[in-house]
This record gives structure tokens, sequence and C-alpha cells, in this order.
């Protein structure tokens, strides 16, 4: 069955003219898809192979002629690290089918046909009829094994480099610290000007080989995580709290918002003491690396404000949770804002050039989002400030409490 004849079904031709047009088209068609390096296969809405190019076949281990008619799922199954599989709710192609929505991930595995795994950066797209409702899906499939042999090589090098030089870089961070230290020595003013200036220098440089340790990790999946099941607006209430202080010291004010989406049924709670109605944001992720995502977004936000206030909110709809941080400062320019999250970018014009950093924290950010299926993202004008979100696949209210329920109790 080929992809055209698929998408035209709906339209009953009955022209014979249009009908040899349209198999001249198809074959061209198909003469395009089977040179393309990477694998291209049609998948129809009841998750049936349509069409799969020879360098699909390769990377599956089917012959496209055989595949042809069978269950996606039996060809093409995809798998995370150490061949786990994917949780139904977070399966690629049913999210596309679902939400509508293009959906890319570059961290997967390719279960062949005989069992070998694949490295593989998989892209599915949607296909409309006029109404808009998918009717199919074109999956795009790169063997990515080499290059992430390659940058394992650079990770596992970065890592333990990073772990040696921190030993060496604490002892002498100690060591300045205790020259400091008015009850170990005394020193002049000008000795203790360089000795401050000493530290303040080990102590970036300290922070540096964290960041370095913590982005390898996060890169080769070593990443500490214990996912749970959390309500994220209340979680987030109390981290506004420590974070108020941050922004108040600095001369800026402070606003937690928690919106309430009118397409989701609001749950009454009673926080405070006060009775207050507004929606529960259930995600299944480890908050201690939320709160890390969080601080960070909000330290950089306050570092780079010099007036005015930081903004916190959360928000959603049935299929997100949405969190964003906004500030009123300089802005970031429109070409920078794409490579934002890639390592060691740092934007480079005169309001942001002077202000300290080590280039990984928002590399950080998008690892740590991505490891729960977020997706994390910036908006920004020069002069208007700037908005920094992440959505998280939300989790419905009942089955929420379920898992919950289901959760082994822990001491």
């Amino acid at each position: 069955m080929n992809p055209f004849i698929f998408l035209h079904k709906r339209g009953n031709l009955k022209e014979a003219s249009l009908a040899v047009t349209l198999r001249d088209e198809t074959q061209r068609f198909k003469a395009i898809v089977d040179t393309i390096e990477d694998g291209v296969v049609f998948v129809d809405d009841k998750q049936r192979i349509v069409l799969m190019n020879p360098a699909a076949g390769i990377l599956t281990g089917w012959k496209p002629d055989d595949a042809v008619g069978i269950d996606s799922r039996n060809v093409i199954k995809y798998t995370l690290e150490k061949g786990v599989p994917i949780p139904q709710e977070n399966d690629p192609l049913m999210q596309v089918f679902t939400t509508g929505q293009s959906v890319k991930n570059n961290n997967l595995f390719l279960l062949t046909r005989d069992n070998q795994q694949i490295s593989i950066a998989l892209n599915i797209s949607p296909l409309k009829d006029e109404a808009g409702d998918v009717i199919a899906t074109v999956l795009v499939i790169r063997d990515v094994t080499k290059e992430r042999a390659e940058e394992q090589q650079r990770a596992d090098f970065i890592s333990t480099a990073s772990h040696e030089m921190r030993t060496p870089v604490a002892a002498i961070e100690g060591y300045l610290s205790l020259a400091l230290n008015n009850k170990v020595a005394n020193i002049d003013s000008r000795a203790r000007d360089y000795l401050e200036k000493a530290y303040s220098s080990t102590k970036h440089l300290g922070e540096l080989f964290q960041d370095l340790l913590t982005s390898a990790k996060a890169e080769d999946g070593r990443l500490t995580s214990h996912p749970r099941v959390v309500e994220l607006g209340e979680f987030l209430e109390k981290v506004s709290n420590d974070l108020r202080i941050v922004a108040n010291g600095k001369g800026l004010d402070m606003e937690f918002r928690s919106n309430s989406d009118t397409s989701i049924n609001a749950t009454s709670e009673s926080l405070g003491g006060e009775k207050v109605v507004r929606p529960l944001y259930y995600a299944y992720a480890d908050p201690e690396r939320i709160r890390e995502v969080v601080t960070n977004l909000f330290d950089n936000a306050v570092k780079y404000t010099e007036q005015g206030k930081i903004t916190l909110c959360i928000t959603g709809n049935k299929q997100v949770v949405q969190c964003f941080i906004r500030d009123t400062g300089p802005g970031i320019p429109s070409e920078d804002t794409p490579h934002l999250f890639q390592k060691f970018y740092r934007v480079d014009n005169s309001a942001t050039r002077t202000i300290g950093g080590t280039g990984l924290g928002l590399f950080i950010c998008r690892k740590i989002i991505e490891l729960y299926n977020g997706q994390i993202w910036v908006e920004s004008k020069l002069g208007e400030g700037s908005t920094f979100f992440f959505n998280l696949p939300r989790i419905d209210n009942q089955k929420a409490l379920t898992m919950i329920k289901n959760t082994p109790a822990t001491d």
C-alpha cells in the first residue's frame, strides 16, 4: 500500500487521468525517499506500516516489502537505555497521534529484528487531513551510534578530569580560607585583597569543575534522579519563599503565581488556613532536580536584572504543566536565543560580558527537563526582559493519586 493512495482515500478519486498522475507522482516520491540515507517510515492511523525505505530496512533488519502492512510496534521497537521499554504514556508515536505535534528524541535505542541495540535519533511528524485530524505519521530514524560513542569518550574525559581536579582545588580553597581567617593568620590589607581575589577565582574554578562533572553525567545518563509523583504548584510555592530572599537581596521584587486554566477543573485546597481554588499540577519527576532547574533559571534572572521584578509562575493544560520565570532585564538578542541551551554558549554583548558563569547552567537545565520528557525554551526581546519556560507531561489527578497510593513507603 503506497502512502499517496492511503492519503487520498478520503478523496474518492474517480478521474482516470488523475489516477495516472497520482501514480506517477507516487513513483517519483518513492524514488526520492529510497535515496535518503536516514530511515524513513510512513505509519497509518492504525499504526500499520505503509511505506519503508531501504535505509529503514537496514536499520530495523526488516525487508521493506515484508514490513508493509505490519503493526509498526512489531518492526520499530525503540527503547530506553539497556533495552528498557518506553512506558506507553511516553511512546513518541502515540504522542504524535494524540497531540498532533511533531516529536523529536535524540536519546533512544532501536531494537533490531535480531535483537541488536542501535543508538538512534528519532523525528516523527504528523500528516493531517483537511479537518486537522492526524491520519498518518512520518518517522525519520538516524543511526547515531558513532556520534554517541565519540560523545561518550569526551564525556568520560571531562568527568575524569573534573573529578581529579576538584580535590586540589578544594585544598587550595581551604588554605586560602584559613589565610583570610583573622583567628589563624595576620595579614595586611594589600595581602588580604590579593587573597580574596584568589579565593574568589578558586571558588569559581571549583564551580566550573562541578558543572563539568554534572554536565558529563547528564550526557551519559549517570545523573542521579529519583522521580516520583509531585504536585508542582505547592512545591514551587515553597521554593519561591527561598527565591524571594535572593531577589529582595538585590532590591528586586518577586512574585509567585499559580494560574488556573479554564479548561481544567480546579480543585479546592486549604493552603495556610485559607480556602483557595486552584488546579493541581501533578508531574512525574525528581523534585530536587526540578528545584535545581528553577533555582538556576531564577538566579540567572536575578543576575541579569538591575531593577524591576522576577515572576515565577506555574500554569498548564490537560497535557502539560508549564512553569516560567520572567524578568525585567536587558533581554537577549534574537540570534542568541536558539543557542542558549548549548554547552558553554555565552551571549556576547556589553550588557552581559562582565557577568560571570560557567556557560553550563542552561545546558544542565535542558538535560534535566529532557530527562522527564519535557521541553525548555526562552522568549526574549532586547530591552523588554526574558521569559524562560519549561513544560513537563501532566498527570491527571486520579492517576496521580493512584500512583502515589501504589508507591512503596520509604524511611
